[in-house]
């Protein structure tokens, strides 16, 4: 497997983040049920966990905490534009 790294990240919903990868794939990761260690714990408070920014890998958060790019990946999910017909 290549290199993966996250290139974009856009807060969606809740513990949603939509994720641009450098394999050109959007993927959106839902991280809710992934803030249990004690690194992640500010990260429950949804207005902290909204402060993410990029660095040059994957996202990061002021409080120490980060999530690896290949876990990211895996544990996200292909991300379908959805576009509704009128008329």
């Amino acid at each position: 497997m290549d290199l993966i790294i996250v290139t974009n990240a856009k807060h969606v919903s809740d513990y949603k983040i939509l994720l641009t990868f450098n394999t050109g794939e959007k993927k959106v990761v839902d991280l809710a049920n992934k803030l249990d260690k004690p690194v992640f714990m500010p990260l429950r408070d949804i207005e902290e966990f909204k402060k993410f920014k990029l660095n040059p890998f994957t996202i990061e958060w002021e409080c120490g905490a980060d999530f690896s790019p290949e876990y990211l990946y895996r544990l996200a999910n292909n991300y379908t534009k959805t576009t509704t017909n009128k008329g």
